[in-house]
């Protein structure tokens, strides 16, 4: 029985490896603050309470362990990953970093994407920092020969997560009849996985002695218009009529820095993934839930759970000033 470790586990791609991983034997254990459960609770997982954050807390509550497989969620810059270096040196045969399919050329060159496309984001930081974090898991192979692996999500959902600029905010003009405000001309591509799709790959992966030293992008092979992605939601949530605004990616940066950087860093360009590589490893892996029936999920879940229908007064005013500034 594999013995893995994930730190985090409750988020939105890895809670459904979670329950995956355990639906197929592994022994798995979640190392977090133990302060994330309500939404997507994990039945059978082992718990270590902790936070990573505190070096030496840590350290005590990982005492006499040894891991097949540690899967990192949570770091985001190199000094995460040194802890993390720190904490499993010697202590894990494989220790999984999840990096980001944002880290590849932006615009890319040529596609499909593939994991021999270049790592080069000049338009988000948090872009950089992943292959900052990449390049130091490539120095500690090459200086110690620590097992690493990496793997690159794109856009991964599960039913909490409203697809596009502005969340509940965007979907609520869309439900007050208002224009949705879409970047471009709303035709440019776009791969959105389900996270449980997601999760047969990443599991997949999980102790496999080919993986190490190599990275994966584990994508959906659907892709769709934003014009698509959202007339399919707005119909989801019973809105026949939607009213598309479109607007330069460029124009929308300059009314917010952090949709600035979601935007020319990551959707305002088509992106599609060639899945050979992470295929041919895993060779079950294929996403069968198509954006049709996830966006179901997430209309049901927020039909249900008003408590998550919340308007953010600041994006709603940044939204309202961009639809009255263009218009005009």
């Amino acid at each position: 029985m594999k013995k893995v470790l994930f730190i985090g586990g409750t988020g939105i791609i890895s809670s459904a490896c979670s329950r995956l991983a355990l639906e197929r034997g592994i022994d798995l254990y979640h190392l977090n603050r133990g302060q994330s459960q309500s939404v997507r609770e994990v039945k059978g997982v082992k718990q270590i309470v902790a936070d990573i954050r505190d070096p030496e807390a840590a350290r005590v509550a990982l005492e006499g362990h040894q891991w097949d497989s540690v899967v990192d969620w949570i770091s985001f810059v190199p000094e995460h990953l040194q802890v993390c270096l720190d904490l499993f040196r010697g202590k894990t045969g494989q220790f999984v970093f999840i990096s980001s399919a944002s880290a590849y050329q932006t615009p890319p060159l040529r596609q499909p994407v593939t994991e021999d496309t270049p790592l080069d984001n000049p338009f988000w930081e948090y872009s950089r920092n992943k292959i900052a974090c990449e390049r130091f898991l490539e120095k500690a192979y090459a200086d110690e020969d620590f097992p690493y692996t990496v793997v690159r999500p794109s856009h991964t959902y599960d039913k909490t997560l409203l697809i596009g600029e502005g969340g509940y905010t965007a979907l609520k003009r869309v439900l007050d009849g208002k224009p949705c405000i879409v970047h471009g001309d709303g035709t440019s591509l776009w791969t959105i996985t389900n996270h449980r799709d997601f999760a047969k790959g990443l599991v997949g992966l999980l102790a496999h002695p080919d993986a190490i030293a190599q990275a994966y992008h584990i994508t959906s092979d659907e892709w769709l218009p934003w014009n698509q992605i959202w007339t399919m939601t707005a119909k989801a949530f019973g809105v026949d009529d939607i009213k598309l605004l479109h607007v330069p990616s460029d124009i929308m940066a300059r009314y917010d820095a952090d949709m600035g950087a979601s935007l020319l860093g990551d959707k305002t360009h088509s992106m599609i993934f060639d899945n050979s590589k992470i295929k041919a490893l895993v060779p079950d892996f294929k996403c069968t839930i198509p954006f049709s029936e996830g966006v179901l999920e997430i209309a049901e879940f927020y039909k249900t759970h008003p408590e998550r229908c919340k308007e953010d007064s600041r994006m709603a005013a940044v939204l309202d000033r961009i639809e009255k500034d263009w218009t005009r």
